[in-house]
């Protein structure tokens, strides 16, 4: 893993593996979600790895043995909807405990500017470390705006994690949430015109529900 600033960038060779795959145009849907499923479970495995635990005995068959779990941290998943839906049953396999937000934004395609439609959060998310996904990271302006509508309801500790990432995007998240550690697979060249990222993947909503 390659730290950069307040930015982890898994190069974990099964996680680059699968990802070429997402790349690739030949993908179909199916095979799309699932990948996408799977790379989101194992950048989940990484970025809970620093969670607290505490020490317990349990009786095996053979003696007792002095183990550990989890201290009870809550966690939430925040996917921003619709693309960030993708990620989150690869999320959940690892952590099922945790509580399921949504917030669904667009990006406006003249302005290119993020516009809230949805939310719909746990109770308590000031007492939860939440963990933000979305597979794209370009311009930032959704990602940051997520961030922003979750402080204003309270939130304290808040992650983000993506896909793929475009200087811009990452820049953009940066400089509004210092606080906030940007977990991403890969970093890209950069925007397009259109605002997509190049290289990229295309529209992560589209290839994942097989719409145009």
């Amino acid at each position: 893993m390659k730290i950069i600033s307040k930015l982890y960038v898994f190069d974990h060779p099964l996680i680059q593996h699968k990802l070429t795959y997402i790349r690739d145009v030949r993908t179909g849907t199916k095979e799309f979600r699932e990948l996408v499923q799977e790379v989101a479970m194992l950048m989940a495995y990484e970025i809970t790895r620093d969670l607290p635990v505490m020490d317990v005995t349990v009786q095996t068959p053979v003696a007792e043995a002095k183990t550990q779990v989890l201290a009870g941290k809550k966690l939430g998943v925040v996917p921003i909807l619709r693309a960030g839906l993708g990620m989150v049953d690869g999320v959940m396999k690892l952590i099922p405990a945790a509580k399921v937000g949504h917030i669904g934004l667009y990006r406006d395609p003249v302005t290119l500017q993020p516009v809230e439609y949805y939310s719909k959060l746990p109770n308590d998310v000031a007492e939860r470390d939440l963990i933000v996904i979305d597979p794209m990271l370009a311009t930032g302006g959704s990602a940051a705006a997520a961030i922003t509508f979750l402080k204003n309801q309270g939130a304290r500790s808040i992650r983000l994690m993506c896909l793929i990432a475009a200087p811009e995007g990452v820049q953009t998240v940066q400089t509004a949430h210092p606080d906030v550690d940007i977990y991403v697979a890969a970093v890209d060249e950069r925007l397009n015109e259109h605002g997509y990222i190049v290289q990229g993947l295309g529209d992560a909503g589209d290839r994942l529900f097989g719409t145009q």
